[in-house]
């Protein structure tokens, strides 16, 4: 593969979450090629500090909700220590939109695909994707963003049951939640409950509710040069996630779906994105659509499950194409399956007992991307049994517990 070995990586998060595999992957990936890597990570006893193609890992603690100046002004002092071009992989919201924002600031230092400053933050906001979506014509699920208690009260009495809530800010997650991630309410009182403690202008958005035996979720992984035109797209079906149908991917299979590659791309094509993204779509079988339910402007976590023939994943794409290489072509691994070890057997025992299967999932994968463990670089996976075993059982019982309550309170 044509690398540029000249030209270093540095993964760029902002906030206190060490079991990152997304991270991990994207070290491994370049590393494998001979590019230097570089992490920002929470302290040297994380997955990532840890890799063996890691070439430092700058230890910077931080919240997430620092000032946008103080973050910048690090970057910058990580760039001087790095001492020469480096390509800039953002693993969450927070970062992408920093460097979007603040690209006049980082350019001197640091090789990034320059795009509108204002689109990702944008597409990163659930009330931003949605306006987007209804721009463009985009399927989305149908939501409200409500603006104070009495709008929830009206919206409870005509609304149909189960609703889903989430944040309707990215950057709200880390400094004043609503929820913790994607919630599904049952009934209006358990609306109500919630919301009272929303405040007076809730953060929320309140979607329709895509029942899980009517739908089916699909995943979209792709990077795309100034013109918007896609030089690596991946497209694939999630068969599980934590918690379930509603967190984390924690086994997917590529699965070749022409019509949804179209459609990712020509929506990116019309709101002129570029750079890598990451989206999760659910099939609607009640109308046979595909509606837009998230839009990761940056590498997902799970980017790892796609690549094509050539050996191109997105941050491989990413890093030729910046450093003014030309990114190989091939088909998709149609068949490949990714596993995230330590929430994949959670999830497959909440699944088998809900008795739900996806229809498109291949009976046997073609091969297999494990999220941690690497034969030739095992430590991320021990680092990360390590520090998951104490809260992992504690994340488990807390669940355990809430669902036996929820079951006492309905006899």
């Amino acid at each position: 593969m044509p690398v540029d070995r000249s030209v270093p990586g540095l993964i760029v998060k902002f906030g206190d979450y060490p079991l990152h595999h997304g991270g991990v992957g994207a070290i491994r990936s370049l590393g494998r090629l001979g590019v230097p890597m570089y992490a920002i990570a929470e302290d040297r006893c994380t997955p990532a500090a840890v890799s063996r193609y890691l070439r430092q890992a700058f230890v910077w603690p931080t919240a997430g909700t620092e000032e946008p100046e103080r973050l910048v002004e690090g970057l910058l002092g990580i760039g001087r220590k790095i001492g020469r071009p480096t390509v800039l992989i953002p693993t969450d919201e927070e970062a992408a939109v920093l460097i979007a924002e603040h690209q006049d600031a980082l350019a001197a230092r640091f090789l990034f695909p320059c795009v509108d400053a204002k689109l990702p933050r944008r597409l990163a906001s659930k009330q931003g994707l949605h306006e987007l979506c209804a721009e463009h014509g985009i399927p989305s699920p149908t939501g409200v963003f409500p603006q104070s208690y009495e709008e929830i009260e009206r919206f409870a009495e005509r609304a149909r049951f189960p609703v889903v809530a989430k944040n309707r800010e990215a950057f709200e997650r880390r400094s004043r939640p609503a929820v913790n991630g994607t919630t599904r309410i049952a009934d209006r009182e358990g609306l109500l409950r919630l919301a009272r403690g929303w405040g007076e202008r809730p953060g929320v958005v309140l979607q329709e509710y895509l029942p899980r035996e009517d739908a089916e979720d699909w995943i979209v992984h792709a990077y795309f040069d100034t013109e918007s035109t896609p030089l690596a797209m991946f497209t694939g079906v999630k068969v599980r996630s934590w918690p379930p149908h509603a967190g984390m991917t924690a086994n997917a299979y590529i699965v070749d779906n022409p019509e949804l590659a179209d459609i990712a791309a020509r929506f990116i094509k019309q709101i002129g994105f570029t750079g890598v993204i990451d989206l999760d779509l659910r099939f609607d079988r009640r109308d046979g659509q595909y509606k837009l339910l998230d839009f990761n402007p940056r590498m997902g976590a799970q980017f790892r499950l796609f690549e094509n023939e050539a050996g191109i994943d997105v941050v491989r794409a990413m890093h030729l194409d910046l450093t003014g290489r030309p990114v190989p072509e091939g088909e998709q691994l149609a068949g490949r399956r990714y596993i995230v070890e330590n929430i994949d057997l959670a999830a497959l025992l909440a699944y088998r007992r809900s008795g739900y299967t996806t229809p498109h999932a291949p009976a046997r994968a073609s091969g297999t991307e494990l999220a941690w463990f690497a034969g030739d670089d095992p430590l991320p996976f021990l680092t990360m049994l390590a520090r998951f075993v104490r809260p992992g059982a504690k994340h488990l019982h807390q669940l355990w517990r809430a669902r036996r309550s929820a079951t006492a309170g309905r006899t």
